[in-house]
């Protein structure tokens, strides 16, 4: 998303079609489609005379629908944790981004306590542009494994402490460069290979690797996947098959003589472009779909897709991501489970006045 969206009819602060702001965001970051309506001076909400907005045209990252916002000049607050430990300080620092306001309706698609979306990527009007000393701009991603349980979103440096056992996520860290993409403001790496037990699949020189938080499961082009289920089926033959359930290709049977059991399965190897690895474990590589079957969870992206992959939630979920946009890198951790943690263990229900 090249700019956060919040709900609201009747927005202070709005940027007015006279703006240099106006300008740049229609002409350099307005979603073009033939279903979006042309862009004017007029807003389609009845209370705003011509002029005295700017409407921008941007796709839902839910629906994929084209939708109209009302740009405002806004202010976000942020608390500080102290020292990354999970305690709240009460020292606030504060941003002023440029948001799309948009009417509730927007928002009907997601779950019903949603008011917004925060654009985190590197447009320079997602919020992380916004971000100066203290906080640089740095995001600290850990999403957990069910919806029962909460996840953490760091702004700005470590350390980021886990637990009360006080481990810094930043010691269990490995790092690769961020690739650039002339057509996006998402997050790119270089991925060379996939190894499944030892045998290499190999990723074409020209392939690109997509970070993605809005699919829930990782896509790979029709050449790529069907290497990946033809070798992944070899090294889990032992394995009883299953059905396979839409949208995968490849499940197996997790019931033994009535009794449902856990599966293992060998770890998937992403050998990035300077050559660090980041490991798939079982916890990421597989998604129990009924009591009865659990299945590889990575799709068919078809032969044309844009990118060769597209690394999606499931792939992430209790793994420590940092995305550090000023030096250009990427850190991950694999599977916190590996380390009896994960990323449900932080804990801000204290607060600091120090």
């Amino acid at each position: 998303m090249e700019i956060s969206q919040e709900s609201c009819e009747a927005c202070p602060n709005l940027v007015t079609c006279g703006e240099f702001q106006c300008t740049d965001l229609r002409t350099a970051f307005s979603y073009q489609s033939p279903s979006c309506p042309l862009p004017t001076n007029h807003s389609m909400y009845d209370e705003y005379n011509d002029c005295e907005v700017c409407p921008v045209n941007v796709i839902s990252p839910v629906t994929g629908e084209c939708s109209q916002v009302i740009p405002t000049f806004d202010q976000f607050m942020f608390t500080n944790s102290y020292s990354g430990s999970g305690i709240l300080s009460s020292d606030l620092y504060v941003t002023y981004p440029i948001t799309g306001s948009t009417a509730p309706s927007t928002f009907d698609p997601f779950p019903s306590n949603v008011l917004g979306v925060m654009a985190l990527s590197s447009s320079p009007y997602a919020l992380p542009a916004y971000l100066r000393n203290p906080i640089n701009r740095i995001i600290a991603l850990c999403l957990p494994s069910n919806i029962s349980t909460t996840g953490v979103l760091f702004l700005g440096n470590g350390p980021y402490y886990i637990d009360q056992s006080y481990v810094d996520a930043m010691g269990l860290l490995s790092y690769t460069m961020l690739v650039k993409h002339p057509k996006s403001f998402g997050y790119f790496i270089g991925v060379n290979a996939i190894v499944i037990k030892n045998k290499s699949i190999i990723v074409p020189n020209n392939a690109t690797t997509k970070i993605s938080i809005l699919d829930p499961y990782t896509k790979l082009r029709t050449d790529i996947y069907n290497d990946v289920v033809r070798r992944f089926s070899k090294v889990t033959k032992r394995i009883p098959p299953a059905k396979s359930v839409a949208p995968f290709g490849i499940c197996f049977n997790t019931t033994v003589n009535g009794t449902t059991v856990g599966i293992k399965v060998p770890d998937i190897d992403l050998v990035l472009q300077d050559g660090m690895k980041w490991t798939i474990s079982t916890a990421n590589s597989i998604k129990k779909v009924t009591e009865d079957v659990a299945c590889l969870a990575v799709v068919d992206g078809g032969p044309t897709s844009e990118h060769a992959i597209v690394i999606g939630t499931h792939q992430f979920e209790n793994n420590f991501l940092l995305f550090n946009l000023e030096n250009s890198t990427f850190g991950f951790s694999s599977s916190l489970l590996r380390n009896q943690t994960s990323c449900s263990n932080y804990d801000f229900s204290v607060v600091y006045n120090g």
